[in-house]
């Protein structure tokens, strides 16, 4: 079999388009209503990658000209102060966008505190109502990293009606959205996960594959159907050489050069269009909230 030449999607080009444009919508909503659109974002307990997220996510909300408000409380603040605080957020006109990052300590219920969050606010779209609008393809705020994948898919395809798509990983936040996404887009749509059976053959037949199990470099070359389109949203850090680490997504890079006709990098894939797209709801929700849109 000839091989064939793989395309790198550059997720961090794309975002930066996304942002930039974002940036201009936001100027012209301040210029022509007097509105600056909020993103509240809460950080609960010191975990090292939530906190390097988090001052990204401040960083990339100020740039594109938006008001940004950091919440960082200690690891044992207790669920109802947590609660109190999502739920003045909610009341407070500035605020547009409210983010809770994941994951909560464990004495925190995270779905109590996600469900506190008022859905035209929740800007992760993982508030019961805005999955239960993405299932029945009414609008509401969409899961950034799903929404993120399927914007780098029809920017790499154009039209994606009648084409397989294979989703490994059927969690909440990724799995289950993105699949909806691409039905919506008339895709036939598998989801499979870590206990289907014959996992490599359902992914063989994937026109889209998108790895989102979170498991290292899972998904083999050779499961790969040649010429398939391959979104890899798995961030994992894995040894390296000489003691460091590095970063490494759900589908192993190297064996799909090759074989897919494209497939996004870890980093500089999905990652990147996470951020712009979490900017993207925050402008959606701030017109939505101040009648603009």
């Amino acid at each position: 079999m000839s091989q064939i030449e793989t395309k790198i999607i550059d997720g961090k080009a794309f975002a930066a388009g996304l942002v930039e444009s974002i940036r201009a919508d936001v100027a012209g909503l301040r210029a022509s209503r007097g509105i600056q659109p909020g993103l509240a974002v809460v950080l609960v307990g010191e975990d090292a990658a939530s906190q390097v997220y988090v001052r990204n996510k401040a960083k990339q909300t100020v740039l594109a000209g938006m008001h940004s408000l950091e919440f960082k409380l200690p690891a044992e603040t207790p669920e109802p102060e947590l609660i109190a605080l999502v739920k003045q957020l909610n009341a407070d006109p500035k605020v547009h966008g409210i983010l809770v990052q994941l994951p909560l300590p464990g004495h925190i219920d995270s779905s109590k505190v996600l469900d506190t969050i008022n859905p035209d606010k929740d800007v992760d779209g993982f508030h019961i109502i805005n999955a239960g609008r993405l299932a029945v393809g009414l609008p509401g705020l969409v899961p950034c990293t799903p929404l993120g994948c399927v914007m780098l898919l029809t920017e790499a395809l154009g039209d994606l009606s009648g084409l397989n798509a294979v989703v490994v990983g059927r969690s909440n936040i990724v799995g289950k959205p993105v699949a909806q996404l691409l039905l919506a887009q008339n895709c036939t749509v598998t989801i499979a996960h870590s206990r289907s059976r014959n996992l490599a053959e359902i992914c063989r037949g994937a026109d889209i594959l998108v790895a989102a199990v979170g498991r290292p470099e899972m998904i083999k070359g050779h499961w790969i159907k040649p010429g398939a389109t391959v979104i890899d949203v798995g961030i994992n850090r894995v040894p390296a050489a000489a003691g460091k680490t590095k970063l490494v997504g759900d589908v192993a890079f190297d064996e799909a050069q090759g074989i897919a006709g494209r497939i996004t990098p870890v980093p500089g894939g999905v990652g990147p269009m996470t951020i712009a797209c979490l900017l993207r709801n925050t402008l959606t929700a701030a017109k939505r909230i101040e009648g603009a849109g």
